[in-house]
């Protein structure tokens, strides 16, 4: 299965956003779009039960100057069991232009048991746009007893500022070695979070204040005006109450009120 996205999101004339352009095909699917307090809000969901072995989907968003975009997805993102040894392929672009806001705030990625799967993220932010971009990684179905069962996992990113490389992360988790050791050495449920900010100043002493015994989370800048935040949650629960309070930090710090997903 080969599956995109494209979309633009532009000011209209009254200074509202909207979808100037989108184009999806499955396992994507975008729901109505909605405004709330001047941030146009959609939601990316999944028509299928999740992505297999030698599927592939490309995502292509831009936020052109004066919008402002809020995509978040209503459901988990999951990879399945590779069946044939090949890995799917989640290839994401994302472009954030001079006066224009995007926030990407995802339910987790759960990966099952012997799933096989690569990520590429490219975000291309302008001096004067302002990006939150979240990432949600889970141990997988632990419901179920299953934990970190799957087979590979390559994760990479890239962060430009105005063209400029801030931030480049390479990360190939393995069950069999010692890749998830500092996750399974905080809890054998653990869940990571990412944070990836421009243009928005946190107050870090507010962020380090939600560290508790479930939490370890740690802020600090970047090169070229961003700044990143990372934790370790020790299950579900704290991982979603953690990200909950981050949103909240995040947007008061932009003096308003984190927009409404329908979920929290």
């Amino acid at each position: 299965m080969k599956g995109h996205l494209h979309l633009v999101c532009s000011p209209t004339a009254t200074g509202a956003s909207h979808l100037r352009q989108q184009s999806f095909r499955a396992p994507l699917h975008l729901s109505k779009a909605h405004d709330d307090d001047g941030i146009l809000v959609v939601n990316l969901a999944s028509p299928t039960a999740g992505v297999f072995d030698d599927d592939t989907v490309d995502v292509d968003v831009s936020v052109e100057p004066g919008a402002s975009l809020l995509l978040t997805t209503p459901a988990a993102t999951r990879v399945f069991r590779s069946r044939n040894g090949n890995a799917a392929q989640w290839r994401q672009s994302i472009r954030v232009h001079d006066g224009a806001f995007l926030e990407y705030f995802p339910e987790p990625f759960i990966a099952h048991a012997g799933a096989r799967m690569g990520q590429q993220t490219t975000l291309r932010v302008a001096s004067g746009g302002r990006l939150m971009f979240f990432e949600w990684l889970s141990p997988g179905r632990s419901a179920g007893g299953e934990r970190f069962a799957f087979a590979e996992l390559n994760w990479d990113l890239d962060l430009w500022c105005d063209e400029k490389l801030a931030v480049r992360e390479r990360y190939s988790l393995r069950p069999g070695d010692d890749s998830l050791a500092s996750l399974l050495r905080f809890s054998p449920e653990a869940h990571y979070l990412g944070c990836f900010l421009h243009g928005i100043t946190p107050d870090a002493a507010a962020v380090h204040a939600l560290a508790d015994e479930d939490v370890y989370i740690g802020c600090g800048p970047l090169a070229h005006g961003a700044t990143v935040i990372k934790a370790i949650c020790k299950n579900s629960l704290s991982a979603r109450r953690t990200i909950q309070s981050l949103r909240k930090l995040l947007h008061a710090a932009q003096d308003r009120k984190p927009p409404w997903t329908g979920r929290f």
